[in-house]
């Protein structure tokens, strides 16, 4: 389908702000959500409009079910009716072993990084699906490849909440097939962007990236450039879709 209304979960840095720039270069209309960092949202936007594109910033906390509802709400009313949706947004916690977790630190993962993806998906599908009354639209997934590497002695349990991500997308992929709305998965891998710090390991890049196959990292760009191909009506057939991003790994 055309470029319409495109909603990017945790679109403030990273993959999320770089989906964001190349989604309004290629004619979407963006809104973008942040939790706490509200000047770099804004900077994102400004970059956008700075460019010739309409973007707008919508504060939400993805595991909050109103703060969901209200950012599709706010975007349709900003924008028009929502058509894409990144489902982006997502946390890990500091590098430690199963046995060092505390339940609280793998509650927040699974909030964020899982009820926060289903959230959105079904909000989206009520707005696009043909069977709500909807014109169609895509849906793109932004799960990791720890999905199928575990991150052992690293965080299992952000890998665990990626491989629910990943089943997330082929379910409903098949469930919402007939209804004009196709369901992808993009999986990242050792990318230059700032969640290593964040897990405490801010030389994360500048270690692994070399061991990668072709030798690097990942730039976020990159990775958006796999989203908007899924979004689009170039991978019309494809819908289910594991997309890796890996360079090899």
């Amino acid at each position: 389908m055309p470029p319409g209304v495109l909603l990017v979960t945790g679109g403030s840095r990273g993959i999320g702000a770089a989906t964001v720039r190349a989604a309004a270069a290629a004619g979407w209309s963006v809104a973008l959500t942040y939790r706490d960092d509200e000047a770099a949202a804004a900077a994102v936007v400004a970059d956008v409009e700075a460019a010739g594109g309409t973007a707008a910033a919508v504060p939400a906390d993805v595991a909050v079910e109103d703060d969901v509802v209200s950012a599709f709400a706010a975007a349709a009313d900003a924008l028009g009716p929502v058509t894409g949706l990144v489902a982006n947004a997502g946390i890990v916690g500091p590098r430690a072993r199963v046995d060092e977790y505390t339940a609280e630190r793998v509650r927040r993962v699974l909030e964020v990084n899982v009820l926060g993806a289903v959230l959105c998906c079904r909000e989206a599908v009520r707005r696009m699906s043909t069977r709500h009354g909807g014109s169609g639209g895509s849906v793109v997934l932004v799960s990791s490849v720890a999905s199928r590497l575990g991150s052992p002695g690293e965080y299992v349990d952000y890998a665990a909440s990626k491989g629910a991500v990943d089943t997330l997308g082929i379910g409903l992929a098949r469930e919402v097939a007939g209804e004009g709305v196709r369901v992808n998965v993009v999986r990242p891998g050792i990318i230059e962007t700032e969640i290593h710090a964040s897990g405490g390991q801010p030389d994360r890049v500048a270690r692994i990236g070399p061991t990668v196959p072709m030798g690097r990292a990942g730039l976020p760009a990159e990775v958006a450039a796999a989203v908007l191909w899924l979004l689009g009506e170039d991978s019309g057939y494809c819908t289910g879709t594991l997309l890796d991003v890996t360079g090899g790994r």
